[in-house]
């Protein structure tokens, strides 16, 4: 009879906490995307409304609207920024996520070694075993076919 694998359950608690690893790596990834996406669309509107200004400043604009002008840019530079330090949050907390995904990837592969050393060495000994009930058998049978004799 096969003996179970001892740290089956460890085995089983690493291939669960892997999943969660990669679930919420996968997670990380897409709220990263999303914030890089933030800061395009920003970085993009930024660009648009200073070709507006430079476009009005051509055009001859008052103080008023130049200062207007100004007043938002300078809160597009702000939010950008802002959005610059989430993305950067954001990409080390994914980085921390794959290194998370690694490591429990690592403690399932030796966990999964040893469970098959444990199955080689398990049918290593059923092999044995068999061997020795077909020796006994085959004994057996001489034995009884030299009584007949």
């Amino acid at each position: 009879m096969t003996e179970p694998f001892p740290l089956q359950p460890l085995l089983d608690l690493a291939n669960s906490r892997m999943d969660d690893a990669a679930r919420k790596l996968g997670e990380l990834i897409a709220s990263e995307q999303a914030v890089e996406d933030k800061l395009t669309l920003l970085q993009a509107y930024r660009k648009e409304y200073q070709d507006r200004f430079v476009e009005a400043a051509r055009n001859g604009i008052g103080p008023d609207a130049w200062r207007n002008f100004s007043a938002f840019l300078g809160k597009l530079d702000d939010a950008i920024a802002q959005q610059q330090l989430i993305v950067s949050d954001s990409r080390q907390r994914t980085v921390q996520g794959q290194q998370e995904w690694v490591d429990q990837r690592n403690k399932v592969k030796a966990f999964d070694t040893l469970s098959h050393r444990h199955q080689s060495v398990q049918a290593r000994k059923e092999a044995k075993q068999e061997q020795r009930l077909t020796d006994e058998h085959a004994a057996k049978q001489f034995r009884d076919r030299d009584r007949e004799e």
